[in-house]
């Protein structure tokens, strides 16, 4: 049986200079996104776009959605395994490529978790998992680009 969920946000333009977009210089990309109970997030575009370099353009949200996305799936993956994460980082990285017309799509986006575990012996299934959390992972089988991965796990120095 399959189960439905429903997402929402609310997305502002915050940009209007005085003009509206009278000319493509004449506004700011700028906007929020918010929702209800939530911080606001300040949004832009990519600054190769006349973003603001400051704010959070949409494709560095995708990359963090998909690096979000893997690490709680794996986090929860290994809390039913038994394995004890105690750090977990990712530095992902995705590649947009722009065509002629303007617009564009990402080609691949590479996460690059780097997990410490507490026992040494499960190092093996900690790295397995990592496969696992990919197939599960909600974002990663929305989108139609290969989203690969670069996992590191390490056992914590022991005392």
């Amino acid at each position: 049986m399959s189960r439905e969920h429903r997402y929402r946000a609310t997305v502002t333009w915050t940009g209007n200079l005085g003009e509206g977009t009278s000319g493509y210089r004449a506004y700011s990309r700028d906007h929020e996104v918010s929702g209800e109970g939530k911080p606001v997030l300040p949004g832009t575009s990519d600054p190769a776009f006349r973003g603001d370099p400051g704010r959070w353009n949409p494709e560095e949200l995708l990359v963090a959605s998909l690096a979000q996305c893997h690490m709680l799936w794996y986090l929860h993956l290994c809390s039913t395994k038994g394995i004890v994460v105690d750090g977990y980082v990712d530095d992902p990285e995705g590649t947009m490529v722009e065509g002629g017309d303007g617009g564009g799509r990402f080609s691949t986006v590479t996460l690059r978790p780097v997990v410490t575990i507490a026992d040494p012996a499960q190092l093996e299934t900690a790295m397995a998992l990592h496969e696992q959390a990919h197939e599960l992972c909600f974002i990663a089988n929305s989108v139609n680009f290969p989203v690969k991965h670069e996992p590191q796990v390490h056992a914590r120095a022991q005392d």
